[in-house]
């Protein structure tokens, strides 16, 4: 099982989303985390109520800090936006990083959410899966 961690900000929507969708959708060759660079600490509401919609929550998805993945083995970092690209840290070994930028949902409506969801599956979910499953 290959693991990648998707790294953003906050950690409050995108990158759970990404998280999400990528442990239900290709959950047979890829097990997937997230993270963020400056962890909000909390899921924005609208990004929960969304992957409840669509039975992809699980009680594990928080907001998390960098620090308590660092030591994981990861195959793969896919940064969802520029801030977090730019200041991707250095891991403990060399792991191929790729960066896929969304558009950030947060403090826009459920539309906005359902956009950035619909974005993740159809844009991001194919390259990882060819990045991993291959």
């Amino acid at each position: 099982m290959k693991k990648v961690l998707i790294l953003c900000t906050g950690n409050s929507c995108r990158s759970i989303i990404a998280e999400a969708l990528i442990n239900a959708k290709l959950d047979k060759c890829i097990q997937a985390y997230s993270s963020g660079v400056k962890a909000s600490r909390r899921v924005n509401p609208h990004a929960k109520e969304l992957l409840e919609e669509h039975d992809m929550w699980r009680d594990e998805y928080h907001s998390k800090t960098l620090d308590t993945l660092i030591n994981e083995d990861f195959d793969l970092i896919v940064t969802v936006c520029s801030n977090a690209e730019q200041t991707c840290p250095t891991f403990p070994r060399p792991i191929k990083t790729i960066h896929v930028g969304f558009e950030d949902p947060d403090g826009k409506g459920p539309e906005a959410f359902i956009d950035t969801m619909m974005e993740i599956e159809t844009v991001l979910l194919p390259i990882v899966e060819a990045q991993l499953c291959s």
